[in-house]
């Protein structure tokens, strides 16, 4: 905890950076920054509003390339049972109402999975928790950390009771009043489909805001989608978040795709994957000079095109005449990161042109695309037929 610049710059020199920095007694991540070098924490500091020694700022470590993770439980005082673990699609550092989640998990390993399910446990059992509780964990180098316990009801519980066909909200309450778990017969569930949530965001009516996802939360809403394949759930809940993925290519005119990376090298083998996989479905890659330069050296065809106000035809124009079908930008880790950048996010808002910011939603996305346009969308299930898979 720190009250003033000394304070903090002593907690981050100690614990190092990237490090996470809020106020206290906030909620949806308000304020919430990953700071990455002195001269932003000082400036964060001078501008933090009712710092006092009884509100302090709270200073964390960044936990890096973390694998963010949470689960929702049911308990009774003494007994707890856990539906299901949601695992994130972006990394820690994400707010957990922005990310998209998928359950079941579909890479969190058996080892960490156990440990999460029994951290959970062990928690609500000690914290008496009656009613509902959601635990929110990050897995950073096999390493399952804590990151909150809420002993309430989350927003993901009406996503839980639907893919698991549990009941979350009526069992809480029947516990609340008296009700043993035992009691209730509750068993563990093989879910042999998945349920992906992805978050609604209200960009298009905060015009001139960066549509950048980050530690404070700013979704409306989430939605649902529903599959047998994570690809395909995924690629369903983008089209019900009105941020609809492209598919098969060769139905279209044009079917190019603009991609601005940042950190290529720390991330080749993901960067690499996507780019081949958007190939050879077809698609057109186009880039500015480092990102075309990075594909071409590594044997995947990447057209150049110019920066903004670099020469025309540039990025901007291929945005607002939609030659593009989909814009993969991914912005640098320190918030000084190029003016671009910005502008063409804010340009694929303005003429409704989808786009992903994070390394991790492009590597789903790109999945999707291809699940898609290999296989098609398939029929519709009703979510009794899904529940009638249920083991």
């Amino acid at each position: 905890m720190a009250v003033d610049f000394d304070e903090a710059k002593s907690i981050a020199d100690k614990i190092g950076y990237p490090i996470m920095i809020r106020p206290s007694f906030v909620l949806g991540g308000r304020g919430m920054e990953v700071i990455y070098d002195e001269a932003t924490l000082r400036e964060y500091v001078d501008k933090a509003v009712g710092v006092t020694p009884d509100r302090p700022l709270l200073i964390d470590r960044f936990l890096k390339n973390a694998l963010e993770c949470e689960a929702d439980a049911l308990a009774d005082s003494t007994h707890v049972y856990i539906p299901a673990v949601m695992e994130h699609v972006e990394l820690a550092g994400i707010h957990s109402g922005d990310s998209a989640c998928v359950i079941p998990p579909v890479s969190i390993p058996a080892d960490n999975l156990k440990t999460i399910k029994e951290y959970t446990k062990k928690i609500a059992e000690n914290l008496h928790v009656c009613g509902l509780m959601n635990m929110q964990y990050a897995i950073e180098d096999g390493k399952v950390y804590v990151i909150e316990a809420n002993p309430r009801a989350s927003r993901t519980v009406p996503l839980v009771s639907k893919v698991c066909d549990t009941q979350m909200a009526r069992l809480a309450t029947r516990m609340m009043l008296g009700e043993s778990l035992e009691s209730l017969g509750l068993k563990d569930k093989v879910i042999p489909y998945h349920g992906v949530k992805e978050a609604v965001l209200p960009w298009a009516r905060f015009p001139g805001v960066d549509p950048i996802l980050g530690p404070e939360m700013r979704s409306t809403g989430e939605v649902l989608g529903l599959s047998e394949s994570f690809p395909l759930a995924f690629y369903k809940a983008q089209e019900a978040a009105s941020s609809e993925l492209p598919h098969a290519p060769e139905a279209w005119e044009n079917k190019k795709v603009l991609i601005s990376l940042s950190n290529k090298e720390s991330t080749k083998e993901q960067v690499l994957l996507i780019g081949r996989t958007l190939s050879e479905l077809g698609f057109t890659l186009i880039a500015t000079k480092g990102t075309a330069d990075f594909y071409n050296t590594n044997g995947i065809a990447c057209q150049t095109i110019n920066k903004i106000g670099a020469g025309r035809p540039d990025v901007a124009d291929l945005i607002m005449t939609k030659e593009v079908k989909l814009v993969i930008n991914t912005p640098k880790a320190k918030r000084n990161y190029h003016e671009d950048r910005k502008t063409i996010r804010k340009l694929c808002l303005k003429y409704k042109v989808s786009y992903i910011t994070t390394l991790a939603g492009a590597l789903a996305a790109v999945k999707g695309i291809e699940e898609v346009t290999k296989v098609g969308k398939g029929g519709v299930k009703s979510l009794q037929e899904y529940h009638a898979m249920i083991r």
